[in-house]
């Protein structure tokens, strides 16, 4: 799958969620207790996105409600730290000749986090901040889920592998 397709799913998986109509969306809680992990999280490089993109998660998840009317500088940078490591995790990945999505989806989330921040800065009242805090994270919350869940192989990944 090219990039720009595997950000066009991701931009149509963001489309799903109508944080704006009777509050959040509810989401079934993840339990990483018993789910398998992808080996990519032993990493260092993708630990670290995983560790980042979590601590912004909770931070924006308390925003969902009353978020500020301009977030601070320090998170600002966070985020863009965060960004740049989804950059290099893409690069790597390619790096490595790796054909998945996940190369492709790290470089849409390193793109989209800034416009998310941007959204949530110019968001000209409450209820515009409110869905660009929830839009932001949800893009963190794939941040995360889409390191550390396994790969799934498919019957066309083990034909073209033959």
């Amino acid at each position: 799958m090219s990039c720009d397709a595997a950000a066009l799913a991701l931009s149509l998986h963001f489309a799903a969620f109508e944080p704006t109509l009777g509050g959040a969306p509810r989401l079934m809680p993840i339990s990483t207790a018993s789910a398998p992990m992808s080996p990519l999280v032993k990493e260092p490089m993708f630990a670290d996105i995983v560790k980042q993109a979590s601590a912004l998660e909770r931070q924006v998840d308390a925003w969902r409600t009353a978020p500020p009317a301009a977030p601070s500088p320090a998170f600002e940078a966070k985020l863009a730290q965060l960004s740049t490591a989804d950059m290099a995790g893409h690069v790597e990945l390619a790096k490595r000749g790796t054909d998945g999505d996940l190369k492709c989806i790290l470089r849409g989330i390193s793109q989209d986090l800034p416009k998310k921040l941007a959204a949530l800065k110019d968001a000209p009242g409450l209820p515009e901040r409110k869905t660009a805090a929830a839009e932001l994270y949800f893009l963190l919350r794939d941040n995360v889920e889409v390191v550390t869940t396994p790969a799934k192989v498919t019957s066309t990944d083990v034909a073209s592998a033959s």
